[in-house]
């Protein structure tokens, strides 16, 4: 198969019209009409992504993260960026990013922590931009999108209301209340990390959340005003630690890795079971930068 084939199941599952204005999406190098076998996908190319792309031969890189994120003037090897985009280009390596796209996506990286999370009635933090479809479902496990699919059928048997507008962040309400630090350890465990930050009183009740993966700290006025009593991110600024401390609102920073790569290894799956002919795998070699000491 050539590579626009991916491409556009890419852009019918995560819409590029979903981006921020600043962001840099789709077919960031390469031909589209290169044929492809091989895939890898993974949140950011470093140089060990893309050392692992040329070792595994693979054609195309679906990286969350734009690479490169920028404009620049030269494209030479004394910069990292630089090195790594002529390796790529050298090795005939496509790279695709899909980014605030997939964060906002129908089942993108909110609405999974969402269902991670068991939240009901979900919706956009923001208002929407996009009509929701099932075809932005297409390639995913029906397990694993229950609670969407439902919601997109309930809206459609009624003809005086449109389909669901989906637009960026997530807020939605847990089954019942509970304490701000059992919210904490049930993220840790839904996450599989040991440790993470947070804003706010453990002993305090919590059912509406919000949710912003990566940074996402300026979703934070946004989330106090639609009255959610805590909210998910990977990492914030001191000062909207502050703002969020000043509006009753929890925060939860499990770090910008943390409440995104899993992402990439639900949507090499899904490249995966839409095109049985492609070898799809996430990358094996990349890691969070960050550690606890």
């Amino acid at each position: 198969m050539q590579l626009q084939s991916l491409i556009e199941y890419l852009e019918q599952i995560c819409p590029l019209e979903l981006a921020e204005d600043w962001d840099n999406v789709g077919l960031l190098l390469g031909d589209r009409q290169k044929p492809i076998k091989k895939v890898l996908a993974c949140l950011t190319i470093d140089r060990a992504v893309a050392e692992e792309a040329v070792e595994l031969g693979v054609d195309c890189v679906v990286s969350h993260h734009p690479f490169p994120f920028k404009s620049a003037k030269r494209w030479t090897t004394d910069t990292t960026d630089g090195e790594l985009l002529l390796k790529l280009a050298g090795s005939k390596i496509a790279v695709y990013s899909p980014h605030t796209a997939h964060d906002s996506a129908l089942f993108g990286v909110n609405r999974q922590l969402a269902e991670g999370l068991g939240l009901r009635d979900v919706r956009s933090l923001y208002p929407g931009k996009l009509p929701a479809t099932k075809e932005a479902l297409d390639g995913l496990d029906p397990s694993d999108v229950q609670n969407v699919a439902k919601e997109l059928e309930k809206r459609g048997k009624k003809s005086d209301e449109s389909a669901p507008l989906i637009g960026t962040g997530r807020i939605g309400a847990l089954p019942k209340p509970k304490k701000f630090s059992e919210l904490v350890e049930q993220i840790k465990d839904m996450l599989q990390i040991e440790s993470l930050q947070i804003v706010g009183d453990a002993d305090k009740q919590v059912k509406t959340v919000a949710i912003g993966c990566g940074a996402s700290d300026d979703f934070i006025a946004q989330a106090a005003k639609e009255k959610a009593d805590v909210m998910l991110l990977g990492e914030a600024r001191f000062h909207a630690c502050l703002e969020a401390r000043s509006k009753n609102l929890a925060l939860v920073l499990a770090g910008h890795y943390a409440t995104e790569r899993f992402s990439m290894c639900i949507l090499a799956d899904r490249i995966g079971r839409k095109f049985p002919e492609l070898i799809v795998q996430a990358s094996g070699k990349e890691s969070d930068p960050i550690r606890v000491a």
